[in-house]
């Protein structure tokens, strides 16, 4: 069986453009929607990382669209990369790891899959990777060779290493409920 290719990823993409695309030892995973309020959640946590980041110019963020082209081509749902590690921002996938990723999951994803997937980004030298659980309302926080670290409603999510300061309420990253 033959392997596809970044090269293959990005012509599929331009004529899928509506998908969204990774590509996973070969082979080519299509990216279902996330959903309303996964895609809310991740929307959240990058505005919360952005009011922090782009003020003191600490780095960069981006969305699910945004890809890393490292032992596969995945794209997390945020991802921040300190300023000094990418000066500009790349025209096509970036090819260095993001220092923080994060990942949502949505009502089809398998809570083992997204894990898999944050634990191969720190493997290839991620720092922290976090899984965003809206059912639940808990961030499990993962490190290389490291326990993972679960935050509840009524903690407080840090990352003192790659943001000294940011600190946000585990509560201010699920949606509102208007009545």
């Amino acid at each position: 069986m033959m392997s596809l290719t970044v090269r293959d990823l990005e012509n599929l993409q331009a004529h899928y453009p509506d998908y969204q695309l990774e590509l996973v030892d070969g082979k080519i995973i299509v990216m279902s929607p996330s959903g309303y309020e996964s895609d809310e959640v991740a929307f959240r946590v990058g505005g919360k990382l952005w009011n922090w980041v782009e003020p003191r110019h600490l780095g960069r963020i981006t969305g699910s669209s945004a890809g890393f082209n490292l032992e596969n081509t995945r794209a997390p749902d945020v991802s921040f990369i300190r300023a000094e590690r990418l000066p500009r921002s790349p025209r096509g996938y970036a090819t260095i790891p993001p220092d923080l990723m994060v990942e949502v999951k949505s009502p089809t994803d398998q809570v083992n899959e997204l894990r898999d997937k944050i634990d191969e980004f720190l493997a290839q030298g991620t720092v922290v990777g976090l899984l965003v659980n809206p059912e639940d309302h808990t961030v499990e926080i993962r490190r290389q060779n490291q326990p993972p670290t679960v935050l509840g409603d009524g903690d407080k999510l840090t990352v003192p290493d790659l943001l000294p300061g940011w600190e946000v309420p585990v509560t201010d990253l699920w949606p509102p409920v208007f009545e």
